[in-house]
């Protein structure tokens, strides 16, 4: 995989695309059509541009490569499952009995070698073409700008390699990180993650803190960004694991971090612990804008490169995206580190319309009575698990996890008030919908009981029952129910929000005869009929706290919420794509879009 392009045209019916085309918006917003696409291709641009700064670049854009699961899994040279096997396999190691044991672990120790990061002694290809400080301008590189109220540009695929204070530990994370002019990046590492940690040492030391970021080479190194490693481990001992061979570093030029030979660019340079900038905003992977917030800023010593680099990047917003794919890597591969807390896991899925963080489904061999509680109190507590907002357990003899329409169903025909537990705990930092940061409700549900006999009393078609609500409230405009086959259909409806929607469900508790789950979503930005962004739209905008109550049925109030709420935060906007660029890209033959693929994404 030293040439990564190649590869991808070998291997992934890599599209490329020579029309000049502008890294703001234009060439983000062709990445965010085509991974939505089912048959979604990696996708390289030969001639980025920057109009407003009147740039030709030098170096092309590539963008999806994990375009699908079929490319990431030969990205891994093998499916994800198999890896996770070697894992759970080297978790389970035991003393051999046996001659013929001790070979097989031999075997298996001896393979272990090639875990480790190798430190070379002289440069690598990355540092091919080295620019000094005098010279560093990050204008020279494709940084693209993806939405359209962006603070700026922004690096959206690189890897950030720091270090602990005394250099015992190095971390490998992927962070967004903000172009602010022609030396200056912005360091969005949140409070949860290693390279914080790392900077609250250099903090108390008062010195300055190392930073180095690649950009490209071997998209393992990328997806190994991302890996939840507990705290302390290098994430490239992953990559070595998974290729069988050791990831080969060198040295940065300016300070002590080591980097892959290999990558197409690095970025080197300093944090001043004592200045902070505002970053931000960014639309982000939830599909909401992250608000502008003060974070490090790095100062660029020096830049280096391939000769004939490529600049990655990817595009984050409303779902699916890539990060779908590299999300199911993740989930397969670490489930056996899962299984060593919560030994009776059969499987876990994330879905993507959730993402990630915000929705898990679990299957289990229920053993004893509260069992799924106990496994949601064990989840909440386990690394970047204990982000999860809304878990649901569901037993054994469930259907796959991943085949939505059967699981929802056996979700609902199992829920009742008694089996929910809303507990509170930590939420990721992106989220938005608690009272305050960083702190939050959650959500488990225990689905791992025998169906229950009741179901609505006296159920009523759409227009029937939108008729009753809306009588009972003016702010009522559409009505949708789901899954109306099962004890518990979904009763969804969409209202002109003027005061608190918990009015609204006080108001409606007269039709407890006819519904059993009540979902409430704001009318102008949600389309009731789409079940797959409803999820999306209903996992993020709620905090379990505050927004959901189960009596006398089960509601959820899943609209943006404001100070009719006592909510004092500022909501953010969804990340929406620009309807000229959108426009001038069909008109170009670029994108092949309608209303319907429009509307179903939530495009505009």
């Amino acid at each position: 995989m030293k040439n990564i392009i190649k590869w991808l045209e070998e291997n992934a019916d890599l599209k490329i695309i020579d029309e000049p085309l502008d890294v703001e918006l234009e060439i983000p917003h062709i990445a965010y059509i085509e991974v939505k696409q089912d048959n979604s291709r990696p996708l390289l641009f030969t001639n980025p541009i920057n109009k407003a700064k009147n740039i030709e670049y030098d170096m092309p854009v590539l963008m999806n490569v994990f375009a699908s699961k079929e490319t990431t899994q030969k990205i891994f040279d093998k499916a994800p499952d198999d890896i996770a096997s070697q894992i759970e396999k080297l978790l389970k190691m035991k003393p051999p009995k046996d001659f013929m044991g001790k070979i097989d672990m031999m075997g298996q120790l001896f393979s272990l070698k090639n875990v480790f990061p190798k430190r070379l002694n002289f440069k690598g290809e990355s540092q091919d073409v080295i620019i000094p400080k005098d010279e560093v301008d990050l204008d020279k590189l494709p940084i693209i700008k993806t939405w359209s109220e962006d603070g700026g540009a922004f690096i959206t695929m690189g890897q950030v390699y720091t270090t602990s204070l005394d250099g015992t530990m190095q971390n490998l994370g992927m962070y967004r990180l903000q172009q602010y002019d022609k030396t200056h990046l912005g360091m969005h590492w949140q409070i949860h993650k290693d390279a914080s940690s790392f900077f609250d040492q250099y903090k108390e030391a008062n010195v300055k803190m190392p930073v180095s970021i690649a950009i490209g080479g071997d998209p393992l190194y990328i997806w190994c960004g991302q890996a939840p490693l507990p705290y302390g481990i290098f994430e490239l001992l992953l990559y070595g694991l998974i290729r069988g061979k050791n990831a080969q570093l060198v040295k940065s030029i300016t300070n002590n971090i080591y980097i892959p030979r290999d990558v197409d660019i690095v970025i080197e340079g300093f944090v001043d612990v004592n200045k902070m900038e505002i970053e931000g905003p960014f639309g982000d992977h939830t599909g909401y804008y992250t608000l502008k917030e003060p974070y490090p800023v790095m100062e660029v010593e020096t830049i280096t490169m391939k000769k004939k680099p490529s600049f990655v990047a990817t595009v984050v917003g409303k779902p699916p995206l890539e990060d779908k794919y590299m999300g199911w890597a993740t989930e397969r591969i670490f489930k056996p580190l899962l299984q060593t807390t919560t030994p009776e896991l059969i499987d876990y899925y994330m879905p993507e319309n959730g993402v990630f963080h915000n929705l898990i489904l679990a299957k289990m061999k229920t053993r004893y009575k509260g069992h799924a509680k106990q496994f949601m109190h064990a989840f909440w507590g386990i690394g970047q698990m204990s982000f999860v907002k809304h878990a649901i357990f569901v037993n054994e003899d469930a259907p796959s996890l991943e085949d939505d329409i059967s699981i929802t169903k056996y979700i609902l025909n199992r829920l009742t008030p008694k089996n929910i537990l809303i507990s509170e705990g930590i939420v990721d930092a992106l989220d938005h919908s608690s009272p305050e940061t960083l702190v939050g409700g959650k959500l488990g549900i225990d689905a791992t009981s025998t169906p229950i006999e009741d179901g609505i009393k006296e159920p009523l078609d759409d227009k029937e029952l939108l008729n009753k609500a809306q009588k009972l409230d003016t702010q009522i405009i559409g009505l949708k129910q789901y899954m109306i086959d099962t004890k518990n259909p979904i009763c969804v409806i969409s209202v002109d929000k003027t005061t608190s929607q918990q009015k609204v469900i006080k108001n409606l508790h007269s039709l407890q005869n006819h519904i059993k789950v009540l979902v409430v979503v704001d009318s102008s930005s949600n389309f009731i009929d789409n079940a797959y962004m409803l999820v999306w739209r209903v996992v993020n905008n709620i905090d379990a706290s505050r927004d959901i109550t189960l009596t006398p049925f089960i509601a959820v109030d899943a609209t943006n919420k404001n100070k009719l709420d006592n909510y004092d935060r500022e909501w953010p906007k969804d990340t929406l794509c620009d309807k000229s660029t959108l426009d001038r890209l069909q008109e170009k033959g670029l994108i092949d879009i309608d209303e319907e693929f429009i509307n179903r994404f939530g495009l505009l």
